[in-house]
C-alpha cells in the first residue's frame, strides 16, 4: 500500500512523517534528504512512525519533501488539449521537450510565491512531478515491467513561468527558475510495484482565486513516464530524490498568436516583435499578479491517493 510522507518543521528542525488521514506520526529516522528517505525500505518507514508523539496536519508547519539537492528535470507540451493549443499535433509528435529548473527554485506547498519586479507575466502550470528512485550511469530503457525501479513516488509540482523572460530571451532555465518558482509538495506518495498504474490514473486540477484553470486526467499524457525517462537518459543521469515534472495541462495563462499573426511577426525587428507580444499577453486577465491565491491538487481517480493540496498566495519582489 503507498506511503503517503510529509515533511514538516519540528522545534527548528525538519522532520519527516507518515500521513494517516489527518494525522502525521513523525519518523524516527535520521533521514536529511529525500534520497535517504526513499531508500528506505516502505516496511522501515512503517516501523519508524513508532509510538512517537502525533500531530494534527492542520497544525504542522509543511515543507517541500524534495530537498534541495534534487535535479528539476522537465517536460513540456505534454497534453493532448495542451499540444493542440499550442498549434501542434500530438499524434505527429515522436520526441518529447525537455527543459531544466534550478533546484535553488524548489520552495515549500504553501506561503508566497515571488514575482519577480521586472516580470510582468507570470504563469502557472500544475503536474504530476515523479520522484525517481534509482541511480543511473548511461542511457536505460524503462518499460511497463521495470518502471517501478525508476520512480519511487509521486507529488504536486507547480512549474511556475515568468513568460516575458522564457519565451523573448529564448531562456527556458531562466524564465523557469526563479526563486519560488518549484513548489512541490505537501504529499510525497511512495509507491509499491504493483501501483505504477496510478501515474495513467492521476486528477489535476488548478485554481485562481477559487476559479478553476486548469484540469485534466494523466490518462492524456502524450508521452508517458516509462518512454519519457528511456529518452532523457540519453542526456541525463538520474539519482535518488530527482523530481521529473511530467508536464502541465491546458488552461494556462500563455496564450499563442494565430499562425498569420506570428507570420507577420516574423517579418518585424527581435525588438518590436517581442514588444508587441508582450503588449498582447498584457490584455489577458489570467496571469498571475500580487495578491492571486492559487492552489493545487493531484488525486487518483479512485480517491486511494491524495497528493495534498498546495496553496499560495502571488507577492511582488524587489
Amino acid at each position: 500500500m503507498a506511503l503517503h510522507l510529509v515533511r514538516f518543521q519540528h522545534q527548528d528542525q525538519p522532520r519527516w512523517g507518515l500521513l494517516e488521514g489527518t494525522t502525521i506520526k513523525p519518523l524516527n529516522l535520521p533521514c536529511t534528504t529525500t534520497a535517504a528517505l526513499i531508500e528506505q525500505s516502505h516496511e522501515a518507514i512503517r516501523a519508524a512512525a513508532g509510538d512517537g508523539a502525533e500531530l494534527a496536519l492542520e497544525s504542522a508547519s509543511l515543507l517541500s519533501p524534495i530537498t534541495g539537492e534534487a535535479k528539476v528535470l522537465c517536460q513540456g507540451a505534454n497534453y493532448r488539449q495542451h499540444m493542440i493549443d499550442s498549434g501542434m499535433n500530438p499524434d505527429d509528435k515522436s520526441f518529447n521537450m525537455f527543459f531544466t529548473k534550478s533546484p535553488a527554485s524548489i520552495t515549500g506547498p504553501a506561503g508566497e510565491i515571488v514575482k519577480p519586479a521586472h516580470v510582468q507575466l507570470l504563469d502557472y502550470e500544475v503536474e504530476l512531478t515523479l520522484v525517481l528512485g534509482k541511480q543511473t550511469d548511461g542511457p536505460v530503457e524503462v518499460t511497463a515491467n521495470n518502471l517501478h525501479d525508476f520512480v519511487a513516488g509521486i507529488c504536486i509540482g507547480n512549474d511556475v513561468s515568468a513568460r516575458d523572460v522564457q519565451i523573448p530571451q529564448m531562456q527556458f532555465h531562466k524564465g523557469k527558475s526563479y526563486r519560488t518558482f518549484c513548489p512541490l509538495g505537501p504529499v510525497l506518495c511512495l509507491l509499491e510495484k504493483n501501483e505504477m498504474h496510478y501515474l495513467d490514473e492521476m486528477q489535476l486540477k488548478l485554481t485562481v482565486n477559487g476559479e478553476t484553470r486548469q484540469q485534466d486526467s494523466t490518462a492524456n499524457l502524450v508521452f508517458k513516464p516509462a518512454e519519457t525517462l528511456s529518452e532523457y537518459s540519453l542526456i541525463h543521469d538520474f539519482a535518488p530524490g530527482d523530481v521529473l515534472m511530467t508536464g502541465t495541462p491546458a488552461g494556462c495563462a500563455l496564450g499563442l498568436p494565430s499562425p498569420a499573426v506570428t507570420k507577420v511577426a516574423a517579418l518585424l525587428p527581435e525588438s518590436k516583435k517581442w514588444q508587441l507580444f508582450i503588449k498582447s499577453q498584457k490584455r489577458r486577465q489570467q496571469y498571475l499578479q500580487a495578491g492571486d491565491v492559487v492552489e493545487s491538487t493531484i488525486t487518483s481517480r479512485d480517491q486511494q491517493l491524495d497528493l495534498g493540496k498546495q496553496r499560495h498566495t502571488i507577492k511582488d519582489g524587489a
